[in-house]
C-alpha cells in the first residue's frame, strides 16, 4: 500500500481492509457514527516560503538565513531581540521580565560544532512570555532535520498555541538581529526593531487519517462495561525518492547499521567496505540489482496488525470473555503516536473503563541474525510492571503455563534506557492516564525503518506464538474476578513520558 503513510490513499486502503476483517468477524463497530473508523483530524503544519525577517534594511530569508518551528503564524512587527546568555549555561540566562515580548537569542558555546537541540527551552518558565527562543546554529543542524522542517509536521487541527516558538538562525543572521555578535555582548543587550512575519500553513492531508476501532462484547453483564484494549499501528513511512537498491541497503545495514535507523550514523570502515563489496558480488551472481522505493513495514507494524486480527478471530470463535475486548488499530504512530494520542483524548468507551492495554509493535523478528542473543525464545517485554505488578506476573504465568517458550528480556524497560523504547509506541498514551500496559516486541533489526522491512524476513511461526501469548493474556485479564490491581502511582497525564 505504498508504505501506508498516515493521510495517504495507501493507509486508507489498509484501514479499509482492517475494518472489513472486523466486520467479517462480527465485532461491534466503535468508531464515529456507527462505523469502525475514528477519523483523526490531522493537518500538515509547515512554514510558508513567504516568511521573512527584516532589520535595518537587511532581508533574512526562510531556510537560507533562518528556520522556524512554529504551529501558528506570528507577526514580528516592532519586535526586538535580546541576548539571553549561553545556551549551555543556565546561570547566564536573563530573567523572565527581560524575555517578555522579545526574541531571546542564546549564544553557542565557543568551539561548539555539534547541533545542540534547544526546542524544549520554548517551554521553559524563564522564557514563557517570549515571542521566540533562538540560537545561531542553523549551519550545524543536520540536513535531514531541515528537510523534515520544510516538509512540515502532522498534528491535530486544533493544537496551535501562542507560546514562544523555536527560531534557528545562521550566526550571521543572529548578529544582524542583535546588532552585534554575541561574543562580548552583555546579558540583556537589546537589538534593533524588526519587521516581518513567520507564516505557518495548516494544509489538510490528501486522505483521511483513521483509527479502526471494534469491540467484542463481554459475556458478564456486570463486567462487560470494562475493557481490555489490544492495539497495533497500521501506518508506516510511505515512499523514498530516489529509489535505492534493496540488496545494497540490506548488506550495508547488516554490516554497519545492525539496528537500522536506530544505529548511529557513521561511515563504513575499510574492512567493512571490503565485506560489503564481497557480499554484494556474491548476490549479483544470483540476481540483478532491484530498485525499491517503498517502506513496506512488514514487521513495523504489519506484524502487530495481523496479530491483532488473528487475536480478534480467536477471541470471537472461542469462549466469550467476561469483560469486553477493545481492538484499536492506531494510525499515526510513526508521526509521533498521533492516533493513540487522539484515541485516549477522545475514547470510544469511558477511559476509566479500560482496565489494561496490550500493545504489539514489531513482533515478527528477533532471531540470532537480527540481534545478539536472539532466537525463537527471544521477546522484549516493556512496561508490564510499571503500573500493575499483577499484569507483569500474569504475563509470566501465561508464558509458562501456555508453554509458549519465551525468554522475557526486560533490558529495554530499564529506567533511563537511552533507546527510550517505553516512550516510543502507542502504549505510552494509555499509560500516561494510569492504564496498566504491556508492550511486547521482538526488538529492532537492520531493516528497522528501512526499505528492506519486507515479508520474506518475518518469522511466521514465532509471530503466531507471540500472538497466542497476547491472546491468552488478554483473555486472562478479561476473566479476572477483580479489576487488575494498580499498585504503582499514576503519572501526570500532562507530563512528558519518562523512560
Amino acid at each position: 500500500m505504498l508504505g501506508r503513510e498516515t493521510g495517504t490513499l495507501g493507509n486508507v486502503k489498509a484501514t479499509d481492509y482492517i475494518a472489513t476483517e472486523f466486520r467479517r468477524l462480527g465485532l461491534e463497530p466503535a468508531g464515529d457514527s456507527g462505523t469502525y473508523f475514528q477519523t483523526v483530524p490531522l493537518v500538515n503544519t509547515r512554514l510558508d516560503d513567504a516568511s521573512v525577517i527584516e532589520v535595518g534594511g537587511r532581508r533574512l530569508s526562510i531556510w537560507k538565513d533562518f528556520a522556524a518551528f512554529a504551529d501558528s503564524t506570528r507577526s514580528l512587527e516592532g519586535v526586538r531581540a535580546v541576548y539571553g546568555g549561553s545556551l549551555a549555561d543556565t546561570t547566564t540566562w536573563i530573567d523572565s521580565r527581560e524575555a517578555n515580548g522579545r526574541i531571546v537569542i542564546l549564544s553557542i558555546p565557543p568551539g561548539q560544532r555539534t547541533y545542540l537541540p534547544f526546542g524544549s527551552l520554548t517551554a521553559h518558565p524563564r522564557f514563557a512570555a517570549a515571542i521566540a527562543v533562538a540560537a545561531g546554529e542553523l549551519d550545524l543542524i543536520p540536513a535531514a532535520i531541515i528537510d523534515a522542517g520544510r516538509a512540515g509536521e502532522l498534528g491535530v487541527r486544533s493544537t496551535a498555541s501562542q507560546g514562544p516558538f523555536q527560531l534557528v538562525l545562521t550566526p550571521t543572521a543572529a548578529t544582524t538581529i542583535l546588532g552585534a555578535p554575541t561574543a562580548g555582548l552583555p546579558r540583556g543587550a537589546v537589538g534593533p526593531i524588526l519587521t516581518g512575519r513567520v507564516l505557518v500553513r495548516r494544509d489538510p492531508l490528501a486522505a483521511p487519517a483513521r483509527n479502526v476501532v471494534a469491540v467484542l462484547r463481554g459475556s458478564d453483564s456486570r463486567l462487560r462495561g470494562e475493557y481490555v484494549a489490544l492495539g497495533a499501528h497500521n501506518d508506516h513511512l510511505g515512499l523514498l525518492e530516489p529509489p535505492l537498491d534493496h540488496d545494497s541497503v540490506r548488506t550495508f545495514n547488516r554490516i554497519v547499521r545492525p539496528r537500522g535507523a536506530d544505529s548511529p550514523e557513521r561511515p563504513a570502515t575499510a574492512r567493512e567496505v571490503a565485506a560489503i563489496r564481497s557480499a554484494l558480488d556474491s548476490l549479483r551472481r544470483l540476481r540483478p540489482a532491484r530498485a525499491d522505493s517503498v517502506y513496506n513495514g512488514a514487521d513495523d507494524d504489519g506484524s502487530g496488525t495481523v496479530a491483532l486480527l488473528e487475536i480478534a478471530e480467536a477471541a470471537r470463535t472461542g469462549p466469550r470473555p467476561r469483560r469486553s475486548l477493545l481492538f484499536v488499530s492506531h494510525t499515526g504512530e510513526e508521526e509521533g503516536v498521533l492516533g493513540s494520542n487522539y484515541f485516549v483524548e477522545h475514547p470510544a468507551v469511558p477511559r476509566d473503563s479500560i482496565v489494561a492495554q496490550l500493545n504489539m509493535d514489531m513482533i515478527g523478528r528477533g532471531d540470532a541474525g537480527d540481534l545478539p542473543g536472539g532466537g525463537p525464545g527471544y521477546l522484549q517485554v516493556i512496561g508490564s510492571r510499571r503500573l500493575s505488578t499483577e499484569l507483569g506476573d500474569l504475563a509470566e504465568r501465561e508464558n509458562a503455563e501456555g508453554k509458549r517458550g519465551f525468554r522475557f528480556d526486560y533490558s529495554l524497560d530499564a529506567p533511563g534506557h537511552p533507546e527510550q523504547v517505553y516512550c516510543r509506541s502507542d502504549h505510552t498514551e494509555y499509560a500516561r492516564y494510569g492504564i496498566p500496559i504491556i508492550f511486547v516486541t521482538t526488538d529492532l533489526h537492520e531493516d528497522y525503518h528501512q526499505l528492506t522491512d519486507e515479508p520474506q524476513y518475518i518469522d511466521y511461526p514465532k509471530l503466531a506464538r507471540v500472538a497466542g501469548l497476547v491472546h491468552d493474556l488478554a483473555m486472562t485479564v478479561a476473566n479476572l474476578d477483580h479489576r487488575l490491581v494498580v499498585d504503582h502511582p499514576k503519572p501526570d497525564p500532562a507530563a512528558p513520558c519518562r523512560q
